[in-house]
């Protein structure tokens, strides 16, 4: 839908919203995706966290996952866990045009952020393929870093390109994830990340996989160091 004109989206989005209108997550109020009342009452992420991969993990080491195969991408943070009200928003912001969603949550995402203290030159958005963000009408990812790009003066470049339309990450195990977005993405050739301490913009963080074939082809192409943060993480 990228090539679409606006005001046709507009009335797309509408359309959908009419058969079936926005509720706030959490208590159900009409014509809103989160309401004001019930947005602070999202919680950061909290616990003991692997401190690579930064799903939770009872001991403040490295989880056993990290010891066998660390990612390259190190080290993920996130926001919010991934449970069932994250995953009513996240569903809404990707495929029912909820964009407004993520500006909702900047407070919490702007503090997320403070805290993990991420060494960062740019941020890059995990790419879609283009025939899904046509689809779409627009990439999730890069709203997100759009806003993060807002709040922490950072500044956002699409640096990777997704090369192979590849199969939704969903019902995949970690193996299947891997093999899934192997050789997917590719860099940018105008975009220079060489000496860049770089971090991924994405949705949700489940195996790593997609974050790592971001990541390596990003240290192939110069980058000192990429590390990753995404609006959710499963645990």
């Amino acid at each position: 839908m990228r090539n679409i004109p606006n005001n046709f989206k507009r009335f797309y989005y509408w359309m959908i919203d009419l058969i079936a209108p926005p509720s706030c997550t959490i208590c159900g109020q009409v014509e809103t995706w989160l309401c004001e009342d019930c947005a602070p009452q999202i919680r950061l992420l909290t616990g003991v966290i692997c401190q690579r991969c930064g799903k939770l993990w009872d001991q403040s080491d490295i989880c056993p996952a990290c010891h066998h195969t660390p990612l390259k991408v190190a080290p993920v943070r996130s926001a919010f866990r991934y449970d069932d009200t994250i995953r009513h928003i996240i569903h809404a912001l990707k495929y029912r045009g909820a964009t407004e969603l993520v500006t909702t949550l900047s407070p919490q995402l702007h503090n997320s952020w403070q805290q993990y203290n991420l060494p960062s030159d740019m941020l890059v958005p995990v790419p879609l393929h283009p025939t899904r963000e046509r689809k779409r009408g627009y990439n999730q990812s890069h709203i997100i870093a759009q806003t993060l790009s807002t709040l922490c003066h950072i500044p956002i470049h699409s640096a990777l390109m997704r090369i192979r339309n590849t199969a939704s990450q969903t019902q995949l195990n970690k193996q299947q994830r891997q093999k899934n977005v192997n050789a997917a993405f590719a860099h940018v050739p105008d975009i220079t990340v060489a000496h860049k301490h770089i971090t991924l913009v994405d949705d949700v963080a489940t195996t790593g996989a997609t974050l790592d074939a971001c990541a390596t082809v990003l240290l192939n192409n110069g980058a000192k160091s990429v590390n990753a943060f995404t609006l959710a993480r499963a645990t």
